[in-house]
């Protein structure tokens, strides 16, 4: 392939007739989206039945396209007539560009690399749609190792955007550019990569799914909990567990052990229950159970079974709760009395003085206005919500409240002092709790007395608007104000997920480390902060991507939670990367600063 020819694009070969070898349901994904968009398209399996299938799905998802007024019956027809199945891999022979989506093991891809060398032009570009095993290895086999690269499509592939465009040290750039040209043409978002197992998405997203996997497996949530979680704290648009299963368990398994062995990090080697349920057949969906149970093969429905919860015994013995104290005048504290007082509770907003109290109530009415500028709320609903909520400049203010929970700065021994006072001025019986995030729930708890009565209640900013809070029971937590803590929760119309006293609790522990590791990509000059973010939201439907997240968060809170992180698992790829320490040092924490990973227009 002539390298001189990378620059123009005018000057390049179109790829017109694809070859795509394997007919599942990427292949034939692959398939429809070419077809759709004018290319020949010559489909190889060496299984009848599934060159069959991808025949009859392709006729039907073009008919849905044509009744959603997508494209035109003519068009229908055009596409169909351009795509013909063969058994022979020797009908690849007329292709520009060749497909490979064979599955996840080396020596078949091997095979068919190696075969194709006989079979197809010199000039014809080779693309492997791994997204596990090496290109290098794969190139290195080749006849021809300079016209091979990786084209990882997401599946479903008519459906998402991303492709990533893998090269190694053999290929020419000139197959790099006319694949990544194709790309665009077929309406998708290209993210180029170098080669290492998982690339950029599936880099950063098997390494979260593995940790949850090990998360579950310690019994230290519930899948459901874990799931949600992630789903109402972080906006993904499918929990890990679930979409593990979606996945497939062994092929999760198979990307970890690649990247296990490239990287040598712990946080790669594969959960053991990944192991476990391959073995027993359990690989998710496609058997009718693996994390979950369905309700047959196949099927994305999940049915009850031995482990799904039972929601109703979860708040049996709670208190009784008619009046909450909150504690702090920042945002959190507001958006907290304002939930409290929505839901109907008598609300005590208690702060260093009677002027920060006021002004953290006056933050709340704002919030109320935009509630009814915006229909969300009655102007009776706004004045009555407003009426619950006493201002109070001091912690006696809370003597008679049932629930009295802090929302005020992370500093453990800040947090200890307020606890050990909440002890002296809340009645005998009153659940405290802690909004915190990352410090240990038990070390508020000791500096009471009543160590039974605390509990972690670790709501999301913003307060009104986020619908997960995180319930955070320690050894000495009594069952009855885990309960109460739920109902609560209920009431106030939050979601409630079910964790132990550790660092990070579930969002944290699993949201940081992605975060870490998305870092570490840019360091190490793998890719680039707007590839990174592209491939998390066009391949992992994330509402925004790590680089993005982190600027919003904040550098300096992002690097903390990393260091607790690291200093309570002490794992040692959970080391924040220096890169993120050095950005801190420099004083560029984000948005609040107007520079972080990005520079931002000064308000």
């Amino acid at each position: 392939m002539d390298r001189s020819s990378t620059s123009d694009p005018s000057s390049r070969p179109r790829l017109q007739t694809v070859a795509v070898i394997g007919l599942g349901t990427m292949g034939t994904g692959i398939a429809e989206v070419l077809v759709l968009a004018g290319r020949d398209v010559i489909g190889i399996d060496i299984s009848d039945a599934a060159a069959l299938r991808a025949g009859a799905a392709l006729e039907a998802a073009t008919a849905r396209a044509v009744e959603r007024g997508r494209i035109t019956e003519a068009e229908r027809r055009s596409a169909l007539a351009r795509f013909r199945t063969s058994g022979d891999l020797a009908a690849a022979a007329p292709a520009d560009l060749v497909i490979e989506v064979v599955p996840e093991d080396y020596a078949l891809k091997h095979e068919v690399f190696t075969a194709l060398d006989a079979v197809v032009r010199p000039d014809a570009v080779l693309a492997t749609g791994t997204n596990a095993l090496s290109v290098t290895r794969l190139a290195a086999d080749s006849a021809h190792p300079e016209r091979v690269l990786g084209l990882h499509f997401f599946n479903p592939a008519p459906a998402m955007k991303l492709v990533e465009v893998v090269s190694c040290v053999l290929t020419d750039p000139a197959a790099v550019a006319a694949v990544t040209d194709l790309a665009h043409e077929l309406g998708k978002e290209p993210v180029t990569a170098g080669d290492r197992p998982g690339f950029v998405a599936d880099g950063l997203l098997f390494g979260y799914l593995n940790q949850a996997a090990a998360m579950y497996e310690s019994r230290y949530a519930t899948r459901e909990d874990i799931d949600a979680a992630m789903r109402l704290g972080c906006g993904l648009p499918m929990g890990p567990l679930a979409l593990l299963d979606m996945i497939g368990v062994d092929t999760a398994r198979t990307v970890l052990e690649a990247m296990y062995a490239a990287s040598g990090d712990r946080l790669h080697a594969p959960a053991p229950v990944l192991g476990q349920l391959a073995a027993a057949g359990l690989t998710g969906r496609k058997a009718g159970r693996g994390f979950y149970t369905y309700q047959a093969p196949g099927s994305p429905v999940v049915v009850p079974d031995a482990l799904t919860p039972d929601a109703a015994a979860a708040a049996t013995g709670a208190r009784e709760v008619r009046s909450v104290g909150v504690v702090g005048s920042g945002t959190m504290a507001a958006g907290m009395a304002e939930v409290f007082a929505k839901a109907g509770y008598a609300v005590v907003l208690a702060a260093r003085s009677p002027e920060k109290a006021e002004t953290a109530k006056g933050r709340i009415a704002k919030s109320l206005d935009r509630s009814v500028a915006r229909g969300r709320l009655t102007a009776e609903q706004r004045e009555a919500t407003l009426a619950a909520i006493t201002p109070a400049g001091s912690l006696e203010a809370l003597a008679a409240v049932d629930l009295a929970i802090e929302a005020i700065a992370e500093d453990l021994e800040v947090k200890r002092q307020l606890f050990a006072e909440l002890d002296k001025v809340c009645r005998p019986g009153a659940v405290l709790a802690t909004t915190t995030s990352s410090l240990p729930v038990i070390a508020c708890a000791r500096a009471t007395s009543r160590p039974q009565d605390v509990i972690g209640m670790h709501f999301f900013n913003p307060a009104p608007a986020m619908k997960l809070v995180e319930v955070v029971r320690t050894v000495l937590t009594a069952p009855d104000v885990h309960a109460t803590a739920r109902a609560v929760c209920a009431k106030v119309r939050k979601h409630p997920v079910d964790c132990g006293d550790r660092a990070g609790f579930i969002v944290n522990a699993l949201l940081f480390p992605y975060l870490n590791n998305a870092v570490k990509m840019v360091q190490e000059h793998y890719a680039s902060l707007d590839d990174i973010d592209a491939a998390m939201k066009l391949g992992g439907g994330y509402p925004m991507g790590p680089f993005e997240l982190l600027d919003v968060v904040g550098l300096d809170v992002s690097l903390a939670i990393e260091k607790v992180l690291h200093r309570e698992f002490r794992e040692p790829g959970l080391a924040p990367a220096p890169l993120l320490e050095h950005l801190v040092a420099a004083g560029c924490l984000g948005r609040k600063t107007g520079r972080g990973f990005r520079e931002y227009a000064k308000a």
